[in-house]
Formats: C-alpha cells, structure tokens, sequence
C-alpha cells in the first residue's frame, strides 16, 4: 500500500539540522517536501550550488528572494495548497516577511504551521543564539551527562537537535494532521527543544529522588557509575557494551567472563565494591579481542554486546545489523525504502532541484505562466489568473 503520509504536502524552510530532520522524516514517511531555499549571489549569476543540507532524502526544492515582493506572493499562492510548513527560523524571522501564522491561517485555514525554535519562544533565552548544548544545558538534562569528576559532556547533537527537536517537532505535527480530521482547521504547532529535551528526560529527573539517580553526576545505576552498565576496552582496542542489570543478566555476565564462584553476585548492589568490580572487569575484557568476546556472549542473556562503528557496518551490512531502515514499521502503509547508500551519505540539494515538478503536481502552475524565474529566485507571475 502507499505509505502513510502520501498526499501531504510539506513546505520546508531551508535551516539548519532539527528542521530539515522534520521534513526528512515527513518525506521519508510519504510526504511531499518542497524546500524554500534563499536565492543567493551565486543562484542570481551562474548555476546554484547545492547547499550544506544532507538531510535531503525525498525532496525538492525551490529558491525564493524573501525580499521579493512577487516571492512573497508567490508563497502566499502556493500556501493555498500545502499541508504543512516547517519555520525552522528564530521567533519573528518569517513574522517580517510576511509569512507568519496569521497571514498564512488566514490564506488557508487547514495549515498546518510547524514552528521549531531551540529556546522557549516566552523564556528569558528567547531572543538569544544558541545550539545543542546550549539547549541541554538550560533544560537540565545536561547536568545527568558526563562522568564522575569531569564536566557535562553532550552525547554529540542527538539529544537537543533530533531526539527533543525536530522528531518532537514532528510528532505534534501528526497530532494536528490527526486533530484536523475532525476540526477541518489547522493549527500552529510549537516546538523548542528545551521542552522537548525536558520531557524526553521525564525518568531520569523522576530518577534524582530515587536511589536509581541520587547520587553525584557518574555514580549511578545508568550513568556510567555502575560497573556493570559501562563498556570496556578489549584487547584490540575495541569496546565491548554491558548492561546487566537484573541479577539474572549479571549472572550470566560474570560466568561468561570466568568470574563466576567468586563472590561477585552477592556483591552486585554492593556500591562499595563498585570500584574493584570495574577494575576487575575490566582486566578481564582486555585478554581477550571484541571478536573473541562477540564468540562468548552472543546468543546469551549477558547484555553484553560490541560497540559497533557506522564505518564497519556500511562495510558489512549482511553481517551486521547496519542495512538502513525506517524509524518505525507500518505493516500495511510502510515508510519509502531507504537505500543502503542513501542511509549512509547524504545528497547535498541544488536550489530549485526537482522544484517545478512539485509546482506542477501541488498546483498545476507551469514555468512562464504562472511564475517566472527572476534573479535566481521563483516569483509570481503578476498576469497570472489563479
């Protein structure tokens, strides 16, 4: 069957990761994306360049001189006929262009207006720059990440931009598209990733009253505190991946390592022993290779596993679970397949690459007459009837 999004059209700002991250998934799950792209110095006077943008999979694109009277107008017709529109910009950038969600409400009152910022667009931090960890840092949530003794650390850009931004910002999209159903009215969506990140981060702050989180930043259960929620340099210099957190599972761990009968057991929630646990690990982790620990623990209830690199598993998808997939699976309307190379390496956009045919399909608007190309950037054809 079609996948689940087929017939939705998306209008997507050009930005930086979390917004185009939003469309990606749109596009991935069926959705007709079309990217507004600036029309630049270099679009005005030569052939367009491809932008810095990899999250590209499944779109289009269109370029569009935001202070151009006739681009403006342009957008203006063409939000008549889409479902959806990422802002991934700072409060009021659009807002001065004309384009905000007044204006657009009011051209077509079933939009869907999805805005992302990182900041609270109503908190102390709204008017100012900032990314992932900055976001991290003001939710709270990067206060729980790092080790013991050491400053927080941010797992890369995962949380703030992807995990709390655009997938969050995605999610509340559906539920408009959802809610739409039965209200036949869009809505504006508001996503920041501060919140985002703060709700994503639900347990652990739950955690901070309990023993499970109690303790100092690295000293606890899940915090790389725990000798047997860590990983471990093999002697190859790989690492090996250990979880074993029910005693069922730490069991099997320790008999896998050639521990077993030695008291390690009993002395499992024995945080005085943490410290001798680990070096003891992690000893025994180093006589062996990753591949030769692969051997002992696979097919087992150790939770312990190899820390796999992206490099290796391109290399050795059949091998590994590396073959890329969508996010979720719909038995009966599934996301658009990714491709092996295309789950690897993102594909830079040209501005204005597959952007006519989207105009056609949206709108049934033809190049030179319904819009013309002028400077670079696509504007309204002014003695166009539409």
């Amino acid at each position: 069957m079609d996948p689940p999004l087929k017939g939705i059209r998306v209008l997507e700002f050009a930005g930086l990761a979390p917004g185009p991250f939003a469309g990606l998934m749109l596009a991935d799950a069926g959705a007709s994306v079309l990217r507004v792209d600036r029309a630049t110095p270099a679009s005005k006077g030569g052939p367009p360049l491809p932008t810095p943008d990899l999250l590209t999979r499944h779109k289009s694109s269109i370029a569009v001189d935001l202070k151009s009277r006739a681009g403006i107008a342009l957008l203006h017709s063409l939000t008549k006929n889409i479902d959806v529109l990422i802002d991934p910009f700072r409060p009021g950038v659009l807002e001065r262009h004309n384009l905000g969600p007044q204006t657009l409400l009011a051209l077509n009152p079933r939009l869907i207006y999805a805005r992302l910022t990182g900041f609270r667009r109503d908190g102390r931090y709204a008017a100012m720059a900032g990314h992932d960890i900055n976001y991290l840092a003001v939710s709270g949530a990067l206060a729980m990440l790092g080790r013991s003794g050491a400053p927080p650390h941010p797992p890369i850009n995962l949380l703030a931009d992807f995990a709390g931004g655009g997938a969050m910002l995605v999610q509340g999209v559906l539920m408009a598209l959802v809610a739409r159903c039965t209200s036949g009215r869009g809505q504006v969506v508001e996503a920041n990733m501060v919140d985002g990140v703060s709700y994503l981060a639900t347990f652990p702050r739950f955690a901070l009253k309990t023993p499970v989180g109690a303790a100092p930043r690295g000293e606890n259960l899940l915090d790389g505190g725990c000798p047997y929620y860590d990983s471990y340099v093999t002697a190859d210099g790989g690492y090996m991946a250990v979880g074993a957190l029910e005693p069922q599972f730490f069991a099997a761990l320790v008999r896998g390592l050639g521990l077993q009968g030695r008291g390690w057991e009993e002395a499992r929630m024995d945080r005085a022993r943490w410290g001798e646990m680990r070096r003891v690990f992690g000893e025994v982790f180093r006589t062996k290779t990753r591949e030769e620990w692969e051997a002992v623990f696979d097919g087992t209830d150790a939770c312990c596993t190899p820390v796999l690199e992206y490099g290796e598993l391109e290399r050795d998808l059949d091998k590994r679970e590396g073959d890329p997939r969508p996010a979720v699976s719909l038995k009966g309307t599934p996301w658009l397949e990714v491709s092996r190379e295309d789950g690897y390496r993102g594909k830079p956009l040209v501005p204005g690459q597959g952007g006519k045919e989207v105009l056609e399909d949206w709108c049934g608007w033809r190049e030179g007459r319904e819009y013309v190309v002028d400077n670079g950037g696509v504007v309204l054809n002014e003695t166009a009837k539409l």
